[in-house]
């Protein structure tokens, strides 16, 4: 059994003052949801053995806020910052996954971006609780987590629609279960 936690960058300033996409950090709102989702991982094991996180401020951000809010909950992962990782299609993206192969972590997290990282998710989906599908059908929000298992020892094999998915979370969603 192999598990992938694909979590989206939290949510950021609309333009970076360098004017460069990859600058833009993250706004309060953004900070906020990255520590709330990171206490949300390091609350729920099984946690990532490896993390690969695009380079791009906004994921940077997302991952340190979040790994900072894990931290005495969870075994902190090996971590990589990967620049194809931003602006990759599903394609590209499942290529990175594979390559996880050489270091054979049994749960891998990838830090990434809108479209590539909703679109992967999509079509990993294969099975899965149905009411987290539905809820990823329409996006993957910024802080929005989703995580799948495939039967497999391989990342190799991991391909599209083998993907179980066992939950899709994100902060608007944690604050609507906490007020029913």
């Amino acid at each position: 059994m192999r598990r992938l936690l694909l979590l989206r960058h939290a949510k950021t300033e609309t333009d970076a003052p360098s004017g460069h996409d990859q600058d833009r950090r993250l706004d309060d709102r953004g900070r906020r949801d990255a520590a709330e989702m990171g206490g949300w991982i390091g609350r729920h094991p099984p946690f990532p053995d490896r993390v690969l996180v695009s380079p791009a401020v906004r994921a940077a951000q997302t991952w340190e806020i979040a790994r900072e809010a894990m931290q005495g909950l969870a075994p902190q992962p090996s971590v990589e910052f990967l620049p194809e990782l931003y602006g990759a299609d599903p394609t590209q993206l499942l290529t990175t996954i594979r390559m996880a192969s050489a270091t054979d972590p049994k749960r891998l997290m990838l830090v990434g971006h809108n479209p590539g990282m909703h679109e992967l998710a999509l079509t990993l989906t294969g099975s899965g609780d149905e009411a987290a599908r539905k809820a990823l059908r329409d996006n993957l929000p910024t802080s929005g987590l989703a995580v799948f298992d495939f039967a497999t020892d391989d990342w190799n094999e991991v391909s599209f629609r083998r993907g179980k998915l066992i939950l899709f979370v994100s902060p608007k969603l944690l604050r609507q279960s906490s007020h029913d």
